[in-house]
């Protein structure tokens, strides 16, 4: 091998050692990196979203004093009117509108061709004379030919196409136009009224009874059909003509022409002028080269924006930061309501005030906390702030709102909390609304019922969250208040069969329950959660109940057969067979936790020191009488822990008093302590000191010890 080659399979040999380590990294930092990608992801696509003009950089509202340096146009500019104008000049042009109408005169000739033949045919069935032949049809065809000639029009044209009766509508006939007043024609039922009324006013004056009878054998009503069609394209050209003749602008802003200065009061005038610069100003932003700092600055926004939600999870919520699936899930929040709401402004085909914002806090607050729930709310609105019209109205009124269906989910499991939730942020939203108009308008007329109807829509949105909870909970695997109420309660199957199979164990998570939900309540958590994981957390003893004490009626005890190793083994499979029993019963993972990290790391002590005095240099003892683990990773599972051992030792003591139930208490939580069992939790010292006192004050009252008072 010559020197390259050797230079060049040395540095083979380093690019393989440089990937090596890169797979390394990227396999030990995989979760993290997915993280980063999602959020980078998420800010991609609102970026992609954000609209594409500019911002005006002056706020300001209706009634409100101008709070800015002078500001002078500083190029021409027409000033709009408001869309509610446009909207009025609009419907009222549309009003003197004159539909046009095609008259086809062949009709007419047809169908009076058609009745000579069925005159013909009555007129010998009747046998009249010949002489009065003529004094029969001519006055008939007379009539028929008049109501043809005024146009007969379909019902279905009048449905749809004349909503104004007293209008006039245009008749087009051989390329010649006629205005003519729409009661002047004919529709198929009033042309045959009017047919047989002439009628019977002929064959009244030959004083001839059969007369009448005579016309009613023809039929008229088959010769009467609409000769009048409504023209959709000259009609709608027609009225393209008209609306396009509509002016939007009243009025021009030359370059110079002072608009307003500081302090002065933004009247409806001045608000017109302003919103009128404001439009000129985003629609021309985009030229003279200042796109790029445009898309930057935008760029910078949603960066700082999602920055500031990574760096909050970070630094108070670090455990939702490492789960994927629940930071898939906020991020996938956040995206559709910002993905809903620039489509809603793009197209224009609802209000914003329609999207129920406070979507967003009540889904994180069920399965989360109100602190992150509002935090996330605030991220939303200010992205949706940027491009909504009156962005500070909008900001405030969502705050509010979001705020409120916050503080009416505290007890998000009672039935009917999410319609008064939905009343309640009407209301806000409503209250708000209208303080902002007559602080911009000085009176209640401004209040527009719309936008109140808007509200309303928001409101019933909200009680889609029924639906809503259940997708997510079963699509993230979360958990609901509601969920772990139905999941505690102990006619649930499995809670029967552990109740009929290992009626002890059932009584002792009966007891841990109440004792673990009293700490956690009043060192801070989910009652609801520890409490359902407390009843589940011993469902491995379902398949060997009698070796466990508390399940034993009779003084055979199973464990006298066995050594203390095999019976350790049992004692520590009822963990690994809970989890098997758990799963095969579709419980949460959440609950599973509770199964799992409930003895820790701990050891057996009753058959691990009686092995120990057998063999005393046996260096394995330890390992093969100590549960696998986890350890306790949240409070609730190290409460449960401490409840679970204090609630099964305090079985075994003879004398139950205040003195030994609190030793008893002591002794239990510190050696928990002392062998780190505590240390992936979070919780304190502080913590654990009120949660001995909790403890101890529960289990006197189970056991009705009473205080010996002095003589």
């Amino acid at each position: 091998m010559d020197t390259n080659q050797f230079l060049s399979f040395v540095n083979f040999v380093k690019i393989l050692k440089q990937m090596k380590r890169l797979y390394s990294f990227l396999k030990r930092n995989l979760k993290e990196i997915y993280i980063i990608f999602l959020f980078a992801l998420t800010t991609l696509i609102i970026l992609l979203l954000f609209p594409g003009e500019g911002r005006f950089r002056f706020e300001f509202q209706k009634g409100a004093p101008w709070m800015h340096d002078e500001l002078i146009a500083t190029f021409d500019f027409p000033i709009y009117k408001f869309e509610e104008e446009v909207t009025t000049e609009r419907d009222s042009i549309l009003r003197e509108f004159k539909p046009y109408f095609v008259m086809d005169p062949e009709i007419a000739l047809q169908q009076l061709d058609r009745l000579d033949k069925v005159f013909e045919k009555q007129w010998e069935l009747y046998m009249f004379s010949e002489e009065e032949k003529s004094s029969y049809r001519e006055p008939g065809r007379d009539i028929i030919q008049f109501v043809y000639s005024k146009g007969i029009i379909s019902n279905e044209d009048v449905l749809q196409r004349v909503d104004n009766k007293d209008l006039t509508i245009v008749i087009l006939e051989n390329q010649v136009a006629e205005e003519r007043d729409y009661n002047e024609v004919f529709t198929q039922k009033t042309a045959y009224e009017y047919v047989l009324g002439r009628l019977k006013t002929y064959t009244d004056s030959l004083y001839r009874e059969p007369d009448i009878e005579f016309f009613r054998s023809l039929n008229i009503n088959e010769f009467l059909v609409p000769n009048l069609y409504y023209d959709v394209e000259t009609s709608t050209s027609v009225k393209e003509e008209l609306i396009n003749r509509l002016s939007l602008t009243k009025g021009m802003v030359q370059s110079g022409q002072r608009i307003i200065s500081r302090g002065e009061l933004v009247t409806s005038e001045k608000y017109r002028v302003l919103e009128s610069i404001r439009k000129e100003y985003e629609k021309n932003l985009g030229l003279h080269g200042r796109f790029n700092f445009i898309f930057l600055g935008k760029f910078l926004l949603v960066i700082i924006l999602m920055s500031i939600l990574y760096l909050f999870l970070y630094n108070f919520k670090k455990k939702i930061l490492q789960s994927t699936r629940e930071t898939s899930f906020i991020l996938l929040l956040i995206l559709i309501l910002v993905v809903v709401s620039s489509f809603t402004l793009r197209y224009d085909v609802l209000s914003l005030y329609f999207l129920p914002f406070a979507l967003v806090p009540i889904m994180i607050r069920t399965f989360f906390d109100s602190r992150l729930a509002l935090f996330i709310h605030i991220i939303v609105v200010l992205i949706v702030g940027f491009w909504a019209p009156n962005s500070f109205e909008f900001i405030f009124l969502n705050l509010i709102a979001g705020i409120v269906a916050i503080f009416s989910m505290t007890n998000s499991y009672r039935r009917g909390i999410l319609f008064l939730t939905a009343v309640l942020i009407i209301a806000a939203y409503s209250i708000v609304y209208s303080a902002f108009s007559m602080i911009q308008e000085g009176n209640l007329s401004s209040i527009q019922f719309k936008t109140l109807l808007w509200f309303a829509g928001n409101g019933l949105l909200i009680l889609t969250s029924y639906p809503l909870i259940f997708i997510f909970e079963k699509g993230f695997k979360f958990l609901s208040d509601s969920t772990l109420i139905e999941l505690s309660d102990t006619n649930q199957p499995l809670l029967r069969e552990l109740a009929e199979k290992a009626p002890g164990t059932f009584q002792h998570s009966l007891q841990v329950a109440n004792l673990a939900e009293e700490a956690i309540f009043r060192i801070g958590g989910n009652p609801r959660l520890i409490r359902t994981g407390a009843l589940y957390h011993d469902i491995g003893k379902i398949s060997n109940p009698l070796y466990f004490v508390e399940n034993q009626t009779t003084d055979y005890n199973p464990h006298d057969d066995l050594t203390f190793e095999e019976s350790a083994r049992i004692i520590i499979d009822h963990v690994s067979k809970g989890v098997e029993i758990a799963r095969k019963h579709r419980l949460p993972e959440a609950i599973v936790d509770f199964i799992t990290t409930h003895h820790g790391t701990t050891v057996v002590q009753y058959f691990y020191k009686s092995s120990l005095k057998e063999y005393p240099d046996d260096e394995t003892m330890m390992e093969k009488f100590s549960y696998t683990g986890p350890k306790p990773h949240s409070r609730e599972t190290a409460v449960l822990m401490m409840a679970d051992s204090v609630e099964a030792s305090s079985r075994s003591l003879k004398v139950r008093d205040e003195e030994s139930l609190n030793k008893l208490v002591e002794q239990i939580l510190n050696y928990q302590i002392r062998e780190g069992q505590f240390d992936n939790a979070d919780i304190t010292f502080r913590d654990i000191h009120r949660i001995k006192e909790i403890f101890l004050k529960k289990l006197l009252n189970i056991y009705h010890v009473r205080i010996e008072y002095p003589e």
